[in-house]
């Protein structure tokens, strides 16, 4: 892996930090106070290319790659964690239609959202049932001869209020003779189809500028060309998707974790107890210095997967890896943040509170931290 930046990463970084102090930090606090999607600075993201990073320029994107990518999300994130992880999902959706899809698909959706004209993109995978055991998902897609009519449910559905398409995981095997995942299949769900019903936005503890909800699928009649990939092969595309999309979350939790590391770097110098800066104590030291190490490790870790995609090679134990470590460490970074701002650290009014609370979920979306393990042991087995 090269450490050394390219002139289009730098960019692309520089980019996304530029507008991410002007535009998005700013308004933060508001947007979590105020249960505010952020529409203003997805569109302003958008312009910039940054919703469809890596989407291949001839259907809109930028076409920069997995790691220019995790720069962005890094920085953005640092920011808003609320904004970044809409962009996250976006981009991820916008990739695996870019991936998987038909000509067809392909120059219909990628350039929406790619250009901000769609304002996200939602993935329904999992169900109030099936969260870590996808097999066990009971939304149904029926063939009718010109199309399939999709039945169910979904949950935790990120920007699903605004969706202009959602990636849905549909059974359209029987469970005799495609049991488990083998009878799963991927579609294109226009938001505003008729028997598409989106639910009450969750009352969550943190992201609470991020759309969630769950979905219902009451009848929806699809024609034979919304099937994403191919018929009883949708778990390989969510698959796929998900390896991807946990580079993502790495990113956004390093940047959630180095904003908390900064605020407490400059809090350590400004605090005086005991005639000094809090900084000078040991105690605090110390706990600078293990959230300084933590930080940089998961960066490398995260960097080191990005790399692997972007060379075309293996990279699902890496990034499970990097998603892992990345999200359990920034929870230990944004915890230990609150700790030296003290009793201030427990209040709405500094920004390590709404880390704290943004951040914890990452050891939950995109695969649980035991559903990583899983994978990361499986492939030492196997």
């Amino acid at each position: 892996m090269n450490l050394t930046l390219s002139e289009t990463q730098t960019l692309v970084q520089k980019t996304a930090r530029d507008f991410a102090e002007r535009a998005i930090a700013p308004d933060a606090s508001a947007i979590d106070r105020e249960e505010r999607f952020p529409k203003e600075q997805l569109k302003g993201l958008a312009d910039l290319g940054l919703m469809a990073v890596n989407v291949p320029e001839e259907l809109g994107g930028s076409g920069a790659g997995a790691l220019s990518y995790a720069l962005a999300m890094e920085e953005i994130a640092a920011a808003c964690a609320s904004t970044a992880v809409t962009m996250a999902v976006t981009n991820m959706v916008g990739e695996v239609i870019a991936h998987f899809g038909t000509k067809d698909q392909r120059e219909r959706y990628c350039p929406k959202l790619a250009s901000g004209e769609y304002l996200a993109g939602a993935f329904a995978l999992s169900e109030p049932g099936a969260g870590s055991d996808p097999g066990s998902m009971l939304t149904t897609a029926t063939s009718d001869g010109d199309g399939y009519v999709l039945r169910g449910a979904k949950q935790w559905i990120t920007s699903g209020s605004y969706a202009g398409v959602f990636v849905v995981w549909a059974r359209t095997g029987s469970r005799e003779t495609h049991p488990g995942t083998r009878g799963v299949s991927c579609f294109l769900v226009e938001g505003g189809t008729p028997g598409l019903k989106v639910g009450k936005h969750e009352d969550k503890m943190g992201l609470r500028g991020s759309n969630t909800v769950p979905l219902e699928f009451d009848d929806v009649r699809l024609p034979k060309s919304a099937l994403l990939g191919e018929l009883n092969g949708g778990f390989k595309t969510a698959m796929m998707a998900l390896d991807g999309g946990r580079i993502g979350i790495s990113a956004q939790a390093l940047g959630v974790a180095r904003s908390s590391l900064e605020k407490s770097v400059q809090y350590a110098r400004d605090r005086k107890q005991f005639g000094k800066a809090i900084g000078e104590f040991q105690g605090i030291q110390w706990k600078l210095a293990d959230m300084s190490t933590k930080l940089d490790a998961g960066r490398l870790l995260c960097h080191r997967a990005a790399s692997l995609k972007e060379a075309n090679m293996p990279f699902s134990r890496e990034a499970s890896m990097s998603k892992l470590f990345c999200s359990e460490a920034a929870v230990e970074i944004c915890n230990e943040a609150v700790q030296i701002h003290g009793g201030y650290g427990f209040t709405k009014e500094y920004a390590v509170e709404r880390n704290l609370r943004d951040i914890r979920v990452t050891t939950i979306y995109e695969g649980t931290s035991e559903v990583q393990r899983m994978v990361i042991a499986r492939s030492q087995l196997a």
